[in-house]
């Protein structure tokens, strides 16, 4: 029995040293480190869930309100299986976006790197990276695709609207016009049978980015694995017919047809796009396509509601150039960028809802800065919602108030050029119709 007693004392004994040793070598680190103040939550989990319950809210802020309140504008969290500096101080955010490829690369939790597919343009880097966006940026810019937006946009609003029978819920007509517009614009498709069930697996998709990417655990992302699947073969079975088309001398004016004229392109470091490339790009820019112009869409259409003001100026500077044009002549693409108002609607409606609520990225070295160290392989996420959002950069930074950019020199923390113009298409597309306020749901 002594022996036991012994034994069972020797063991607390060295067992109480190494974990005094331990949480003193731990905080000594933190001294040298100077990480920022935070906490790294329960083992493994950290605080993911509070993450993911907050963003599945209509108002995520708190996490990030409730921390900088508490530890100020950069603070330690763990989420997503990894330690990680959250940054809602401008200034740092610049410095993280400016030092890309330099001090910090593109790292995204597994759950997103999982449903988007390693080659998609969030995740690549290097050649492959700089030669898909420069693709993504000329179709983008090209005549082609502005040309092609306004008829096609026009042809699915009126389809959308022309389907409504009394009251409808805005987000979900949304939702079907910019994936059906996007995928138009990606693939030529119009609606049909074949979008409808791409998109229903979309929906699947997109539920499980925000989930701890463990299947065991987690149905939601067990269900958006298995979506993801069904959605690469559809997409996968497109790009090898439409292969099979070029060799017959057929070609279409959308996204796909600009990668496969970039596909090999002659001097081109790297060759062509294989089908997983193409497949993973398509994919991910549908995954954008739907959730950012649809949400950015049904906001500003809420926010002018509730802002008569706002809505009676914007119909004004409308029928101005409809006046101009006269009702036959149709809008041009430069008509809506000399709308000045409207633009302010589309800057204040991104400012305040935040599409992209801010960026992964992890730290190549030990990075110094505001007084902190990031370690090397930690992850850091730029807020661009809480920038956005505070009462120091923005009056009532709460407060629709498209009139701020009138006068105002500043710009967004990002840019969305593309998704700015085609907000201010889709929104002044729907003034033509002015029933459309008074019969949505939000």
């Amino acid at each position: 029995m002594d022996a036991i007693n012994l034994f069972l004392y020797l063991f607390l004994s060295v067992f109480t040293f190494y974990l005094v040793r331990g949480m003193a070598v731990a905080h000594l680190r933190r001294r040298k480190n100077r990480l920022p103040p935070g906490t790294l939550g329960l083992p493994f989990i950290g605080e993911t869930l509070q993450l993911i319950s907050a963003y599945k809210t209509e108002n995520p802020e708190p996490f990030i309100d409730d921390r900088v309140s508490k530890y100020g504008n950069i603070f330690t969290t763990h989420v997503f299986g990894e330690p990680t500096v959250f940054s809602a101080d401008p200034e740092t955010n610049r410095f993280i976006l400016q030092n890309e490829g330099r001090l910090f690369e593109s790292s995204y939790p597994g759950s997103i790197q999982n449903l988007l597919g390693r080659y998609s343009l969030l995740l690549m880097r290097g050649t492959l990276h700089k030669r898909m966006h420069s693709l993504t940026m000329s179709f983008a810019n090209s005549s082609i695709l502005k040309d092609h937006l306004l008829a096609d946009i026009d042809r699915l609003v009126r389809l959308n609207l022309d389907s409504w029978t009394g009251r409808v819920f805005l987000m979900d007509e949304a939702k079907k016009i910019t994936f059906n517009l996007t995928v138009k614009q990606l693939m030529s498709f119009d609606p049909c049978e074949w979008t409808e069930n791409l998109m229903k697996e979309y929906m699947l998709v997109i539920e499980g980015f925000f989930s701890i990417p463990l299947p065991i655990f987690s149905s939601t992302y067990r269900k958006a694995i298995q979506a993801r699947t069904k959605v690469a073969e559809a997409l996968g079975l497109v790009v090898r017919d439409r292969r099979k088309e070029r060799e017959g001398g057929e070609r279409k004016n959308d996204m796909l047809e600009s990668l496969f004229e970039g596909d090999g392109a002659a001097g081109v470091e790297g060759g062509g796009f294989s089908d997983e490339e193409i497949v993973d790009f398509i994919l991910a820019l549908l995954v954008a396509g739907y959730e950012t112009t649809s949400t950015i869409m049904t906001l500003a259409v809420k926010f002018l509601t509730e802002t008569p003001h706002a809505l009676s100026q914007l119909k004004e500077e409308h029928e101005e150039i409809r006046l101009r044009k006269g009702e036959v002549e149709s809008l041009q693409w430069e008509d809506y960028k000399s709308m000045p108002f409207t633009q302010c609607v589309v800057n204040e409606t991104l400012r305040i809802a935040n599409i992209i609520s801010g960026v992964f990225r992890r730290a190549m070295t030990d990075i110094n800065i505001k007084g902190y160290t990031i370690p090397k392989g930690w992850k850091v996420f730029a807020s661009f919602r809480a920038v956005h959002l505070d009462h120091e950069h923005f009056k009532d930074a709460r407060t629709f108030d498209p009139w701020r950019w009138q006068d105002r020199q500043a710009h967004l923390t990002y840019s969305h050029h593309l998704v700015g113009d085609l907000v201010a298409v889709l929104v002044t597309s729907l003034l033509e119709w002015n029933s459309l306020f008074s019969y949505t749901t939000w």
